[in-house]
């Protein structure tokens, strides 16, 4: 049976387990719960996302941060302006490169990151709880496989 017949005999049976269904519920869900999670700590979810990655790297430009975020610059722009007067970043002028701008996470971040990860770890550990490590890393590749872009209008942050 191909993928097509398997998906058309699950919608036949029970439109409510056709796969896009399933899966924008889910997401869906998954979202509130993680944005929630964000907003406990005090952060919007793209700001989360950037204190995480500065929370890897301690610092990065923030042409670099837009990218790996996949965000308009102008929008990194705003979310940095937020994290700054927050003093949870820091902007300074790469001394290499007068042009560029790096960030770096403060101390003040690092705690916040903390709360903010503590909380998205919660969130997971609900979401997956009857996933064995095995099938969460399966998951995993296969969500990362599913033909989404960045620039679809589902992946604008209210």
């Amino acid at each position: 049976m191909s993928v097509n017949e398997s998906v058309a005999e699950a919608a036949e049976s029970d439109p409510l387990s056709r796969l896009g269904f399933l899966l924008a519920r889910n997401g869906a869900i998954a979202n509130s719960r993680v944005h929630a999670a964000f907003v406990s700590s005090g952060l919007a979810p793209r700001q989360g996302a950037t204190l995480m990655l500065l929370g890897r790297t301690g610092f990065m430009s923030q042409q670099a941060l837009a990218a790996a975020l996949e965000v308009d610059p102008s929008v990194m722009v705003g979310i940095l302006n937020d994290l700054e007067s927050a003093h949870l970043v820091e902007r300074r002028r790469d001394p290499a490169d007068r042009r560029r701008h790096i960030v770096a996470i403060t101390e003040e971040g690092r705690g916040v990151l903390a709360k903010a990860q503590d909380a998205v770890v919660e969130v997971e550990r609900g979401l997956f709880a009857d996933l064995s490590p095995e099938e969460i890393a399966t998951l995993r590749d296969l969500l990362a496989r599913v033909r989404t872009t960045p620039g679809d209008p589902a992946c604008a942050e209210d």
